[in-house]
């Protein structure tokens, strides 16, 4: 990865996630709050410097406006940065990003076709893809069955990205999930909906 205030402002924006993480799982919603905006809002500057196709600062930023309680907001903008990239169509990373604001803008047709450009990534894409299909599609066996596949790969997992041990994937989803009657109610030490 280059260097410059793009790379510098990530590590900020991780930084603070995993501050806002520790705080959500001690139950500190306040401070949670607040770090989630800030995780955001540097994730967002991050990205308006980074260069072509770092779709994962979007991620990262609509991750953290979900579980800081302005996912709506968020899910409007990473779909108005990506609407005209002609390289987010074949990215997996992108897809991602782009499914989980389908979801919440309540585009739900748009999400089998997102997915299936992250299922062939495997692993984690795969699952989460799963999930985000069975929601867009109201099924919510199938959506419970994957967010429990997520959570058991996050406890699986000896290193997170933020050095806090969360599914913080798998809350985003819940989030989303509940707001359609659809949460799985998962637990466990790693998952805290706030």
């Amino acid at each position: 990865m280059q260097d410059g205030e793009h790379r510098d402002l990530m590590i900020e924006a991780i930084r603070t996630e995993g501050a806002a993480h520790a705080a959500l799982l001690a139950g500190d919603m306040a401070a949670a709050t607040s770090a989630y905006a800030y995780a955001a809002a540097t994730y967002r500057a991050s990205w308006k410097l980074a260069p072509p196709k770092s779709y994962g600062r979007l991620v990262g930023l609509l991750k953290a406006a979900v579980l800081g309680g302005t996912g709506s907001e968020a899910a409007a903008e990473v779909r108005a940065e990506l609407n005209d990239d002609p390289d987010a169509a074949g990215s997996p990373v992108a897809s991602y990003v782009l499914a989980v604001a389908a979801l919440i803008a309540g585009d739900d047709d748009a999400v089998a076709p997102l997915a299936e450009v992250m299922e062939p990534r495997g692993g984690a894409f795969e699952r989460t893809a799963t999930a985000l299909r069975a929601l867009a599609a109201g099924d919510g066996e199938a959506y419970a069955a994957a967010v429990r596949a997520i959570v058991d790969d996050f406890a699986s997992r000896d290193e997170h990205l933020t050095g806090v041990a969360i599914a913080d994937t798998a809350i985003m989803l819940e989030i989303v999930a509940g707001e359609r009657g659809l949460a799985a109610g998962v637990g466990g030490p790693l998952v805290v909906v706030p």
